[in-house]
């Protein structure tokens, strides 16, 4: 990126080969000083097409799920120097070359997380191939999250986000779930911790390769979604949720293991 600032981008990838590439591509290279995969173990070529594209890569030997990934996303992102952080699903469904307008909020001091919105409208969601039920399923959850939270973001869910690099230094991340539900931990700990949260539309596109949860993970992921919530409650009214306590010392707590490649 232009400047003083260095901007790397994220990508916590599983089974990812049949669209790293692509998505790769769509990065605007000038906003991009770094370009992380994190590779969870996949059973695929992921690793092989981010080695052929000249991508810094790092590999678990085993599968940590969603959230441990993102944890070694975040801490190599510090620990390069990154300023500013995005993180992206390497599986083709958000529009990459919106990130420049994500950085740009987060530069002019607008906000310390911005996300990409893939709900502008109703019709244009359903037009991308998101499934009716992960449309109602989304917003209904959103709804609450925002009324739990007094945001009033565009959707909760998605798997395009920005933050500065305090927001990343702030936030014990290292405390939270390995599964999909570390993404709501993490923006009910920037909401507690005073940060700014906003979003930008990002147009969605589902296919075959696309990745999604099941039905199953989708129910399991909405009720510890709430859970958080009640934990969060329960630490504001004097009870004690480690995952809001402050860090104590380094960014996320610990350092995430991790065999970079």
């Amino acid at each position: 990126m232009p400047g003083s600032t260095k901007t790397v981008v994220v990508m916590p990838a599983y089974n990812a080969a049949a669209t790293l590439e692509r998505t790769y591509h769509d990065l605007p290279k000038d906003f991009a000083d770094e370009v992380l995969v994190v590779d969870d173990a996949s059973k695929d070529d992921t690793v092989s097409v981010a080695r052929r594209l000249g991508l810094r890569v790092i590999r678990h030997e085993k599968n940590r799920g969603y959230g441990g990934n993102q944890k070694t996303c975040y801490q190599n992102a510090l620990e390069l120097g990154a300023d500013y952080v995005v993180m992206i699903h390497p599986d083709y469904q958000y529009d990459a070359r919106t990130i420049p307008a994500a950085i740009k909020i987060l530069e002019l001091g607008i906000c310390d997380v911005v996300l990409g919105n893939r709900i502008r409208t109703r019709n244009e969601a359903l037009a991308g191939g998101m499934p009716k039920t992960k449309y109602f399923a989304n917003r209904g959850l959103t709804i609450l999250e925002n009324l739990l939270s007094g945001q009033n973001l565009g959707e909760w869910h998605s798997g395009f986000r920005a933050y500065n690099r305090r927001v990343l230094e702030t936030v014990p991340y290292q405390r939270n779930s390995d599964d999909f539900v570390f993404d709501s931990q993490f923006l009910v700990q920037c909401v507690h911790f005073g940060f700014r949260l906003g979003d930008i539309p990002v147009p969605v596109r589902y296919f075959d390769e696309a990745s999604s949860i099941n039905l199953r993970r989708s129910a399991t992921y909405a009720i510890r979604t709430l859970w958080t919530f009640a934990q969060w409650y329960k630490h504001k009214l004097g009870g004690r949720a480690p995952i809001f306590d402050p860090v104590q010392s380094g960014p996320g707590t610990r350092p995430a293991e991790s065999s970079p490649t």
